[in-house]
């Protein structure tokens, strides 16, 4: 695939970024894109591999979605950008989402990474859909033939998204269920802007729509609607609500005002934005504070890059694990996905990581958060004697994690079976849950999880569902 000697010929290029005393003014996407020459030199790099890896191939660890990534990279080097497009979308719905947000697990267990030179997966895929994008290239695919099957789907995050566009192609009902005010989910209430802007939800949604999909927002389920109700009412439920409940740190100090959820805080910002009132929510900025994040993943990284766009006077992130190797041992983990010090574009722009930290109890004065009272850990997470140390904070954001979705509302008067970490049970093949009438898909049955995976799983659970109505199903994975 691609140019047989590129790999030899071309050194790796990828996206670079505009400087952070420039991106840090704004939340605007800073990501600045190769030009389409460059683009087509780096998709002659992929090479001819016996196994391609990069796939999610009967196992192998690769792109969840199983992006046909060596063919649309032999398309793009030879200049054929449309039909590298309905490739993608052959197996990607939102390839702009993956392409701006996925961490390239495809790049990982790219055969050249093991030179630390892999294929610039995820800036191709990227540069693939923005063209097609702007060629109009991309329409709405209407299916004149319906079944008059009602379909609910409830919640609208890339799992419901994607489930919503795959059985509206079948000639389904399809209707959206959304709390917020707008459609999107995490990706619009969760992801900041400054790493996708919501521009590109609102298009997909246009297309959705176009298609025959139906919104409705302002409606929760367990509190405005009811499960069986719901069940009653459509041929077909599925449930994408995604893993809303966050790891808690509950030590001394824990209720001083001050000490927030990542989540209650990411999603504010993101209104703000995006111009929706904060009407009912108790306002958090990080303007002209020392500002604490709990948690070293993605979700810590977002809160980093916002609270110094908002204006915080300093950002300090702590993580419970050891710092990882800034190498990993390519012979042990390649083509997985590798255990290595990472560094995010967020902590980039001015963040002091701590690693092998455990807070111990929050300082408190006039009932507000005033430090945190830390102390080092070994490998084996003991306490290091002598080792405690206090930091000054006047905002603590936690950010360790979500343990299950929320369900206690849901399934208040219905019994679904929940596997032991309290998400919906039900298995990748069906995705069928223990009820009648009523799937799972996303991190709802998986719990936290990537971007790529929910897609994977609503266009899975698409096809479960019309494959259940109707006794065949021609829906691709």
């Amino acid at each position: 695939m691609g140019k047989v000697t590129g790999f030899l010929e071309v050194d790796r290029q990828d996206r670079r970024y505009r400087p952070a005393s420039d991106r840090i003014r704004n939340f605007r996407e800073f990501i600045v894109p190769l030009p389409e020459q460059v683009i087509k030199d780096q998709a002659s790099r992929c090479m001819e591999c016996g196994i391609p890896f990069c796939h999610d191939m009967k196992g192998l660890k690769g792109c969840p979605v199983n992006n046909q990534i060596p063919d649309w990279n032999d398309l793009v080097y030879r200049g054929e950008w449309e039909q590298a497009s309905r490739d993608l979308h052959s197996t990607n719905n939102f390839p702009e989402f993956t392409g701006r947000i996925c961490p390239a697990p495809c790049e990982a267990s790219c055969t050249l990474n093991i030179v630390d030179s892999p294929v610039t997966i995820k800036s191709i895929e990227c540069s693939i859909v923005d063209k097609a994008w702007d060629n109009g290239w991309i329409k709405p695919q209407i299916n004149q033939n319906k079944t008059n099957k009602k379909i609910g789907i409830i919640g609208s995050g890339p799992a419901g998204l994607a489930a919503a566009q795959q059985l509206a192609r079948a000639g389904h009902d399809v209707i959206i269920y959304e709390k917020n005010k707008k459609m999107g989910g995490l990706l619009r209430y969760g992801i900041p802007d400054f790493k996708m802007e919501k521009t590109h939800i609102d298009r997909r949604l246009e297309q959705l729509s176009a298609e025959g999909v139906q919104f409705q927002c302002g409606v929760e389920l367990g509190v405005d609607i009811e499960i069986n109700d719901m069940i009653k009412e459509h041929d077909a439920l599925i449930l994408a609500c995604g893993a809303e409940k966050p790891r808690d740190l509950d030590i001394e100090g824990r209720n001083a005002d001050g000490i927030h959820f990542a989540m209650d805080f990411l999603p504010q910002q993101n209104r703000r934005v995006g111009k929706e009132t904060l009407e009912g929510l108790k306002e958090i900025t990080a303007d002209g504070k020392h500002v604490v994040v709990i948690g070293g993943g993605d979700t810590g990284s977002d809160c980093i890059g916002t609270s110094i766009r908002q204006g915080a006077l300093s950002v300090t992130q702590l993580e419970i694990m050891p710092a990882p190797p800034e190498r990993e041992d390519k012979m042990l983990t390649w083509p997985n996905w590798p255990l290595k010090m990472r560094t995010s574009s967020s902590q980039e722009e001015g963040a002091d990581r701590e690693f092998s930290v455990l807070t111990t109890s929050f300082g408190v004065e006039n009932g507000k958060i005033s430090s945190l009272n830390c102390i080092r850990v070994n490998e084996k997470f003991e306490k290091i004697e002598n080792s405690d140390f206090v930091i000054k904070a006047d905002l603590v954001l936690l950010a360790m994690g979500f343990v299950s979705p929320i369900t206690d509302r849901i399934f208040e008067d219905t019994e679904v079976s929940l596997d032991k970490r309290g998400n919906v049970l039900a298995d990748d093949k069906s995705y069928k849950t223990s009820l009648d009438k009523l799937w799972v898909a996303g991190d709802m049955r998986r719990g936290q999880s990537l971007v790529v995976w929910a897609i994977r799983e609503g266009r899975q659970v698409a096809k479960s569902v019309d494959k259940a109505l109707m006794g065949y199903s021609s829906l691709a994975d």
